[in-house]
């Protein structure tokens, strides 16, 4: 299944009320627990702690998904939190075994799976930048696989697995260490399961991979570009949809609508920096701010300039919004890019 081919953009894993109310916080988002303190519990406590946490996240997952059925169209995009089902790819996942907990997030994840295809929501996760296939240890790289493969059966628990992308679902990663190389990323992407390859995409950063880097392996995996990053990797440069680059990113979703992310430097650094005017990269390390500084990530997306730039770029991606405001910032976004004087 395909995704849809109507421009799509949304969050990232956490809900804030707009007036910051702490318990509709809490309802609508995901809660944890650390190895630390469930390596404290006996199996019987343990068993009942996560069980709690597994009640609890799946009904906040299923509040996500129905704040962003309720949007329009356009704002129907959702990256779910790693941490849905806390300790699950560590020895003391074995309790997701017991069938209380397992029937909870089985019933869970698949009621979630099906509101969120109904309402044609994209969904992707993301795991944590620690997370490389091209690890030179090989214990490194059996944490990586376990974790991917994790991901893959939350998705497949959520009929969003089995063949490429269905309704644009994917695990993004990092190309990891550039030390290590690509030639160990393809090694690496050789042993994921059939589900977990065809979910997975690569995304460049800052520092490592640009997307420069990444084009070489977009015959085996699709290419995620992140604007943000790009704009430090490259020292400033907006990559415009015409871009024949982006020619190799397309293709690499193999016929399914490409994923993006955005981001802006923060508010408190460009202060009064003009928000119809796209940041200069070179003028403002002119002025004495480091490209490690920029590469923060704002609360809002509060230059209109910038996102003008990536309402150019929905005519052929989906766009993930990375500001630390999560779903407040996208609905500012969202409401520029519906507004054509705005843009």
């Amino acid at each position: 299944m395909r995704a849809a081919t109507s421009p799509r953009l949304g969050y990232c894993c956490k809900f804030l009320p707009p007036d910051r109310d702490p318990a509709l916080t809490k309802r609508m988002n995901m809660a944890s627990t650390t190895i630390t303190a469930l390596s404290r519990l006996s199996d019987v406590q343990a068993i009942e702690k996560l069980v709690l946490l597994a009640r609890h996240n799946m009904t906040a997952l299923k509040l996500q998904l129905s704040d962003v059925a309720a949007r329009p169209p356009l704002q129907r995009l959702l990256r779910i939190i790693s941490s849905i089902l806390p300790a699950f790819n560590h020895p003391l996942g074995r309790h997701y075994r017991e069938p209380e907990l397992r029937s909870i997030i089985e019933t869970g994840l698949a009621e979630a799976g099906a509101l969120a295809r109904a309402a044609g929501i994209r969904i992707s996760m993301h795991p944590d930048q620690f997370c490389v296939l091209n690890a030179r240890t090989g214990a490194q790289l059996a944490n990586s696989l376990g974790e991917l493969e994790y991901h893959a059966q939350v998705l497949g628990m959520m009929g969003l697995s089995g063949g490429w992308h269905p309704n644009g679902t994917s695990i993004n990663i990092h190309g990891g260490s550039r030390a290590a190389g690509l030639a160990l990323f393809r090694e690496g992407l050789a042993r994921l399961s059939a589900d977990a390859r065809s979910l997975l995409t690569v995304e460049n950063d800052e520092v490592s991979y640009g997307l420069d880097d990444l084009l070489p392996i977009a015959d085996e995996v699709p290419i995620v570009i992140d604007f943000h990053h790009h704009w430090i990797m490259s020292q400033g440069e907006y990559i415009e949809p015409d871009d024949p680059r982006l020619d190799i990113v397309r293709a690499s979703w193999r016929g399914v609508r490409p994923l993006s992310h955005i981001s802006v430097s923060r508010e408190a650094l460009l202060g009064d920096h003009d928000p119809d005017v796209l940041p200069n990269f070179a003028a403002l390390i002119a002025c004495g701010i480091s490209a490690r500084d920029l590469r923060g990530h704002s609360d809002l997306m509060w230059n209109r300039a910038v996102n003008a730039f990536v309402g150019r770029h929905l005519t052929w991606t989906d766009i993930e919004v990375e500001a630390k405001s999560k779903n407040l910032a996208s609905e500012q976004m969202a409401a520029q890019l519906a507004d054509p004087i705005s843009t």
